[in-house]
């Protein structure tokens, strides 16, 4: 039989999806850091630090740069690995639990805390999912 047996990634798109999630992940970002200001009155907490707040610039420029390195690790995972996307989506949702667990064992405003942790948990699904369903689209199968 001649014919192709494995999946071919359409790379193009996949880093498409990528950028566009990388967009949609920071617009999540000044989503909450105005509801946390807004709203709550409180500061999106900066990593490393239970003090201060972060910048809605730099809390949406790294929710993007997260989004553009989970879509390197897909593209990774796609070229390398059986099943990469339940790989993906099994990593993604750790490395997103771990920015949730992060803010609350902060010395902070308990508020403040849990915003962020609020807000983490949201950007990660964000880009969990986003990511996930580029996957279905820059993935192509054989006919059989």
């Amino acid at each position: 039989m001649t014919g192709e047996t494995q999946p071919r990634i359409d790379v193009g798109r996949l880093w498409a999806g990528g950028a566009a999630t990388a967009l949609v992940a920071a617009l999540a970002a000044v989503v909450v850091v105005v509801v946390a200001r807004g709203l709550f009155h409180v500061p999106v907490l900066a990593p490393g630090s239970g003090v201060g707040g972060i910048s809605v610039v730099a809390y949406a420029v790294g929710a993007a740069v997260a989004a553009l390195v989970a879509t390197g690790l897909l593209y990774t995972l796609l070229i390398s690995t059986p099943r990469a996307r339940s790989f993906f989506v099994s990593i993604a949702l750790l490395v997103t639990a771990i920015a949730v667990v992060v803010p609350l064992s902060l010395d902070a405003d308990p508020v403040a805390r849990m915003v962020t942790a609020a807000g983490n948990f949201l950007i990660g699904v964000v880009i969990t999912g986003t990511l996930s369903g580029v996957t279905r689209a820059a993935v192509r199968r054989p006919m059989r």
